[in-house]
């Protein structure tokens, strides 16, 4: 790909060399020729000397005329634009529900969903247009999940969760567990009922191995 038409992707000004041919991108010190880095933080302009990239995303302050630049008011957003471009999202589930999956029949699932081997889906539950759920993952009674959301293999979201639109769910996370809570009477621990729900919001994401716990009453909300 060309550096001025990277320079019009991400909007920034093209300073050097605009027939450069960029075959990657990298971080500045790993970066070799061909290769497209960024500098966000000031304090790593110094590592403009030693890298070995071919061209480099700056900020509008910085000046090194021994390699190509694109100068752009966000370095770090326009190197994420360029990062979109040369490794674009693959769907990490295929659309459609795989025979090896458990659906119950009374589970509604949107257009474009993506079920994959082994993920049960339990009744009540509703699946929103071009959601995919991993393999393994456990989607319990009355979950309602929006569209566009990726939720990874072996994630467990417990019954009534109620979860936005494009949320995205790591491998190993559970939503809905019971929270800690105990009454004692007379020397005994008596556990109280957790009857409450979780609300997860539009645009979150969960990172591995999370746990979020119901409301002992009414609603745990991430947002």
């Amino acid at each position: 790909m060309k550096l001025s038409d990277i320079a019009l992707l991400v909007g920034g000004e093209l300073v050097g060399k605009k027939d450069l041919e960029i075959t990657g991108v990298a971080p500045i010190g790993q970066a070799g020729p061909g290769d497209l880095t960024f500098v966000a933080n000031p304090r790593y302009r110094p590592l403009l000397k030693t890298t070995r990239a071919t061209a480099a995303i700056v900020d509008a302050q910085t000046e090194w005329p021994a390699m190509a630049l694109i100068r752009h008011a966000n370095p770090y957003y326009a190197f994420l634009l360029v990062l979109r471009q040369f490794h674009p999202d693959e769907r990490p589930v295929a659309e459609g529900v795989h025979p090896q999956a458990f659906i119950a029949p009374d589970a509604v699932l949107g257009k474009g969903v993506g079920i994959s081997p082994f993920a049960v889906v339990e009744s009540g539950a509703k699946i929103g247009d071009r959601t995919l759920i991993g393999a393994g993952s456990f989607i319990g009674r009355g979950v309602e999940i929006g569209a566009d959301c990726t939720v990874y293999p072996n994630v467990t979201i417990r019954e009534k969760t109620k979860i936005g639109s494009r949320a995205i769910i790591h491998s190993g996370t559970v939503v809905g567990s019971d929270g800690f809570g105990y009454a004692k009477e007379k020397g005994t621990y008596h556990k109280i009922p957790q009857v409450g729900i979780v609300v997860i919001e539009d645009d979150v994401e969960l990172g591995a191995n999370v746990t979020i716990d119901r409301a002992t009453m009414g609603e745990t909300r991430i947002g």
